[in-house]
């Protein structure tokens, strides 16, 4: 019998395999054949040859006008390839049910690309794949900008120019305004890929959306940069020509200027806050400037009109799909069950959660408190691991900001509170990850750094004790600046869920107290536990899709654009072409522009509101269980309970970290010596921590002396 069942799951496994790979190459070809495109774009074949013949023959004239096309080039092959990826991510999720960690031995193919090739510079930390692909939009937009200005320059002679009033220069100015916007297109159509957290289309490319802002805020300096040159330039070509009143123009019909200078400034305001002096010091105007972003793509599209702008609009139409989802998981408290008080001003959080709520180690969520601010949203490393703690999820919050330490104030204020008002947005992390797949995991960190490596342990935790997986020695190196944040360590084990015994687990911890040659006090007795009391209203924290957010995607992506197709197809029949007849000379642009905007957010709304009511009732039931599995706080103490060390102390998991420790006071880790002391053919480096530490741990994986060193760094430029 269960040979049969081996078999079976076998062959199960062999034809999902087999349909995500039939599934990748699909979205190979769309990819290559989309990439085609744009570097065909500037040339005078394309826009000779290959897109009148394209107009002619998929125009969609009665139904969409001159936009039928580019719905079709551009539009429609980026959402082929989010909802398609959704299927392949779901397929990916039913091979990896019951095994989350990939197997050992099994070597990563990109592992030589994935090396750090620069380590200092304005680019940070970029890995091999990341630096090509890097060096390939660069060509692209050099490629972009050379053949769109050798074809336009060809076109400006004495002759032309004379008859449009101006003089050769001046003709020449005008036409590289035009094509520095038109190249700066290329940067915004990417711009929001990076900042869709929760899209299908990151995941397809071994991303995570905390791992993409350095994408996102590489792409907004390019689309500024070349925006502010477009809009110089135009304003120098009026001036010089004695037509500055363009700038006051707002046309009915064509390109309106007004429009574009709304846009730009908008652009500029997000981006003077965007430069890490300002953004670090000033992080709340940062924050709160950059919803500035509204009216940037409302007033582009106004300025360029509807059917230019669908080229941009594939990453911004998934970017509303995420944003608007998560704005549904917001409205609604979610249930903090505990808090770890810890020194240092650092604090655990506990969270109930719904069972059938899995991410992986290193994922992060974002938390609100709304007594302290309603706007302000801040990620967090979650340091619980959804195997091990299958209806609780944690995060440490270390007060390093104004935001942070108000949490730590509000719970350790001497009077206590039942209840905290939070709101939450997640988790987000990688699809899988590849841990067992090493002989050896150095796990590097430098104060709160140590967040993201408490749900790694975890993780190994629950698969040498649970599931009996061979596991990698583990070796962590933490740096501190005190000795009361030795307390951090406790985290380790969590609060409730902790394996009786940790036999299998090979963890050795190298700890090291910088600024004190001496521990100063009894940490031990630092540590406070605080009990809440959740209103019956406070939900687990589940995803806002269900266990098949991948599907539910999928569907709401798919169906929202079919609906929209449906709407702006009647309208531009019945409403639009009776009056304009595709001459595009009589209805006006920006109302074209807003109705189509106006469907697209009405047919979002419409069918994630569906989606998420739809799965809303499963997680309700899901929390009426948890609810009563629950049960009330603690006797004896209704508002709280001190941690009790002595009984931790007396544990065997405790026994076994304690003895795994070793606590190095007053210096640094030697990171070299240690990195090049581990001989194992493969070697996990996971570094998370200051800037310094991270460049001089890619520095030492990147040096070629230690080809057994696999460098992976954790980092936030929120």
């Amino acid at each position: 019998m269960d040979s049969k069942v081996v078999n079976k799951s076998t062959s199960s496994h062999e034809n999902i395999g087999a349909v995500r790979t039939i599934i990748k190459l699909l979205l190979m070809a769309v990819y290559l054949g989309t990439l085609m495109i744009w570097v065909l774009m500037p040339t005078n074949t394309y826009r000779q040859n290959w897109l009148p013949h394209l107009r002619a023959k998929f125009g969609f004239t009665t139904y969409f006008g001159a936009q039928g096309t580019t719905l079709l080039i551009y539009t429609f092959p980026i959402l082929f390839i989010a909802v398609t990826g959704c299927a392949y991510l779901h397929l990916g999720n039913k091979l990896n049910d019951n095994n989350v960690l990939e197997r050992n031995g099994k070597k990563h193919r990109l592992g030589i690309w994935k090396k750090p090739m620069l380590v200092k510079g304005p680019l940070g930390i970029v890995s091999g794949i990341e630096l090509a692909f890097f060096m390939m939009l660069i060509a692209l937009l050099i490629w972009s900008l050379s053949n769109y200005l050798h074809n336009s320059f060809a076109t400006i002679t004495p002759q032309s120019a004379a008859e449009e009033g101006v003089k050769v220069w001046q003709g020449k100015l005008e036409s590289t305004a035009l094509r520095f916007g038109l190249v700066g297109n290329i940067c915004l159509t990417l711009l929001f890929f990076p900042v869709a957290r929760g899209s299908s289309v990151l995941p397809l490319f071994g991303q995570t959306s905390e791992a993409s802002i350095k994408y996102h805020i590489w792409l907004g300096h390019m689309v500024m940069t070349l925006f502010t040159a477009h809009g110089v330039c135009y304003i120098i070509f009026w001036a010089v020509t004695n037509n500055i009143s363009e700038m006051l123009q707002w046309a009915k019909i064509g390109i309106s200027n007004v429009a574009g200078e709304l846009a730009l400034l908008s652009g500029l305001a997000m981006w003077a806050t965007t430069f890490p002096p300002i953004r670090r010091k000033f992080f709340e105007l940062f924050f709160y400037t950059h919803y500035l972003y509204i009216l940037f793509v409302v007033f582009f599209v106004f300025h360029v009109g509807i059917s230019y702008s669908l080229i941009m609009l594939p990453s911004f139409y998934l970017f509303v799909v995420d944003r608007y989802l998560r704005f549904l998981q917001s409205r609604r408290a979610v249930r903090l069950v505990s808090a770890r008080m810890l020194p240092g001003e650092t604090v655990e959080l506990n969270f109930s959660k719904a069972p059938g709520l899995s991410y992986n180690p290193t994922s992060i969520m974002f938390i609100n408190v709304r007594s302290i601010s309603k706007l302000q949203w801040h990620p967090f490393t979650i340091t619980s691991s959804s195997n091990l703690e299958p209806e609780k999820l944690s995060v440490v919050i270390k007060g390093e900001g104004s935001w942070s330490k108000k949490v730590y104030q509000v719970l350790s204020s001497p009077s206590s509170i039942d209840r905290l008002d939070v709101s939450v947005e997640g988790p987000y992390g990688p699809v899988s990850t590849h841990f067992l797949r090493h002989d050896t995991l150095v796990l590097v960190s430098g104060g709160s750094g140590i967040t993201p490596f408490i749900s790694v342990i975890r993780e190994l935790m629950y698969a040498s004790t649970v599931t009996k997986c061979k596991t990698p020695q583990v070796i962590l190196i933490c740096s501190f600046k005190n000795s009361s944040d030795l307390t951090m360590l406790d985290l380790l084990l969590p609060i409730s869920g902790t394996p009786t015994e940790l036999p299998n687990l090979k963890l050795q911890i190298e700890a090291y107290v910088t600024r004190e040659k001496q521990p100063t006090t009894d940490n031990s007795k630092l540590i406070r536990a605080l009990w809440f009391k959740p209103l019956a209203t406070d939900a687990p924290i589940s995803s806002v899709l269900g266990p098949n957010r991948w599907l539910w995607l999928g569907a709401i992506i798919s169906s929202s654009f079919i609906i929209f197709l449906i709407v702006i197809g009647i309208v531009g029949s019945y409403y639009i072409y009776p009056i304009d007849h595709n001459s595009n000379k009589i209805f006006s642009f920006t109302l074209r522009a807003f109705l189509n905007m106006l469907v697209i957010c009405v047919s979002i709304a419409g069918t994630a509101s569906a989606a998420v009511l739809w799965n809303k009732k499963q997680n309700a039931k899901e929390a009426t269980q948890i609810q009563h599995m629950e049960g009330s706080t603690p006797a004896g103490s209704p508002n709280s309970w001190f941690y009790n060390a002595d009984r931790e102390l007396e544990s065997l998991p405790r026994q076994s970290l304690i003895q795994a420790t070793n606590v190095h006071y007053g210096k640094r880790p030697e990171l070299k010596r240690m990195l090049f002391a581990c001989k194992e053919s493969s070697v996990g480096v996971l570094v998370s921590g200051p800037k310094r530490m991270r460049h001089e741990v890619a520095t030492i994986c990147s040096s070629g002396l230690a080809d057994n060193l696999h460098f992976e760094s954790i980092s936030f430029s929120w």
